[in-house]
Parts: C-alpha cells; sequence; structure tokens
C-alpha cells in the first residue's frame, strides 16, 4: 500500500520533508511560540510537534512502523494531515504574538 501511495505522489515526501525542516528550524530559532503557552496546551502541542515531525522525517528517510495501527499513523495521508495542523498552528501562533 504505502508503494501505492508514493507512486502516486512523487514530490511529496521532498516537500513533506523540506517543511518539517524548515518548522524545526523556525521553532529553534523562535521556541516563544511554544514556550510561552500555558502548560495545558503545550504539552499537547509538543505531542503533535513530534508525531508531525517525526512521522515527516521518518517517510523521508524510507522508514515503516512495524506494527499496523503505528503505520497507518505515520504515513500519508494521516501523517500529511497531522503536520498540515501542525502548521497551521504554528503560523494561527505566529500571528497572534
Amino acid at each position: 500500500m504505502l508503494t501505492k501511495i508514493r507512486r502516486r505522489l512523487p514530490g511529496v515526501n521532498v516537500g513533506v520533508l523540506l517543511l518539517a525542516a524548515i518548522l524545526a528550524l523556525w521553532l529553534l530559532w523562535q521556541p516563544t511560540l511554544i514556550s510561552t503557552l500555558p502548560m495545558a496546551l503545550r504539552l499537547p502541542l509538543i505531542a503533535l510537534g513530534v508525531w508531525a515531525l517525526g512521522a515527516a522525517f521518518m517517510s523521508a528517510m524510507g522508514l515503516e512502523a512495524r506494527r499496523h495501527w503505528l503505520r497507518q499513523m505515520t504515513t500519508p495521508p494521516c501523517s500529511l494531515v497531522v503536520l498540515g495542523v501542525f502548521t497551521l498552528l504554528l503560523l494561527l501562533r505566529a500571528a497572534m504574538t
């Protein structure tokens, strides 16, 4: 199934990897986007970021999880949705500050 997705979307891996790298560098440059939030909002956002960026880097390197449910959570389309949501949350947070 994963090879079918990769064949349908050939440039997605590079785009996802670039977006994840840009987001990671942006968070290193401006950690106040997350660190100024209250803890009740900060922890879910950190967990979402770890999932989104980890899945993006993992799929770009060609790694796959062994368990079926974990593989579904770290491959497109689920990982693309999570990365999009995380990107939108960071953009909204940056616009609010």
